[in-house]
């Protein structure tokens, strides 16, 4: 059925206790994302940028504030278009460059946020800038919420630098509130190989221990089947409730859709909280919609689908963001 979004849009909440205003800059307006929060909060995004095509915090930005969300992008990368295309230009931030934006925001009273949300990092010397990162915004906020999509490669091909996995292993994951790898990704955090349901339960438990509460393994491919697993430890050495959902395939590549699934589960999730299978159900049921949205106007513009990565349809499946009708159900684990 449809989900609305009609009581929980962006109400103000009482003003925030923890905004103040600097009386030797009266002439400088509040900043009403923190004067007057809303009722879903205000998000950090450190990720990718192109200028052409939806990937990194093109494909995440859009869908949050579509969700209610103040979102504030910081782009590690800004290139021209998406690597896949025969050439691409532009530049990379490099970790004093963040230092030096995340300075700039916490000189002007800026840096309260209620999630920090990071995607593709391609250094160690950025991904321990993100580590400082982490600890400062926490010392504003320590009630910060980290989504933490930990983007090192996909079908057993590693296209990030080997010595990132130990980083992410031992100093990222720790810090996680919710970590949402794929298969691949889980597999060289946890050590262990997933080639069943209960191989990837086990490895959200592992997950667990080391830190996040909330573990989505976004995609696993079991017996020629896709689906997701999901797993929410709502007390530190409790048993997790654990989930599973199928997942239609859809017969094409496209880019972008991990960064757009991460944004759109940090975003439900945080609507609902304590059901984080209610919350993969509107987020993969948005993201099936997106796709076949796309397949289906490559199609008609006269393009074999199959023969390239495709560049999803973001800005015209705006409706199935807010409003997702849910197809794909969740199903628990006993």
């Amino acid at each position: 059925m449809p989900f609305s979004l009609s009581t929980t849009t962006t109400t103000p909440r009482s003003p925030n206790p923890n905004f103040r205003s600097r009386k030797s800059r009266m002439s400088t307006p509040p900043v009403l994302s923190l004067a007057l929060p809303s009722d879903t909060g205000r998000v950090l995004s450190i990720q990718s940028h192109t200028v052409q095509g939806y990937v990194g915090n093109k494909s995440a930005v859009f869908p949050l504030q579509l969700l209610g969300y103040d979102v504030d992008p910081i782009n590690s990368v800004q290139f021209s278009n998406h690597t896949g295309y025969p050439t691409f230009k532009g530049q990379v931030l490099n970790g004093e460059q963040l230092w030096e934006l995340i300075e700039g925001l916490e000189a002007n009273d800026l840096l309260f946020y209620t999630h920090l949300l990071t995607g593709y990092i391609g250094s160690v010397s950025f991904l321990n800038t993100i580590l400082e990162v982490i600890n400062k915004l926490r010392s504003v906020n320590p009630n910060l919420t980290y989504v933490c999509d930990p983007v090192m490669g996909d079908e057993g091909k590693l296209y990030v630098p080997e010595e990132l996995v130990h980083v992410y292993r031992e100093k990222v994951v720790p810090l996680a509130s919710m970590l949402t790898p794929n298969q691949f990704e889980a597999e060289k955090l946890t050590g262990l190989r997933i080639n069943s349901e209960e191989d990837g339960r086990e490895a959200c438990a592992i997950l667990h221990a080391a830190g996040p509460s909330k573990v989505v393994i976004t995609s696993i491919t079991i017996g020629g089947l896709l689906l997701l697993i999901g797993s929410h430890q709502k007390e530190k050495g409790q048993k997790p409730e654990q989930f599973k959902i199928l997942i239609d395939k859809i017969p094409a590549y496209f880019t972008g859709t991990g960064d757009l699934m991460t944004a759109l589960l940090l975003g439900w999730s945080n609507k609902y909280p304590d059901s984080l299978d209610k919350a993969a159900e509107l987020a993969v049921s948005t993201l099936q919609a997106l796709l076949r949205r796309t397949l289906g106007d490559y199609k008609r513009a006269g393009y074999d689908p199959t023969s390239s990565s495709l560049e999803i349809r973001l800005i015209q499946s705006q409706d199935d963001i807010r409003n997702p009708n849910v197809e794909l159900k969740a199903e628990r684990y006993s």
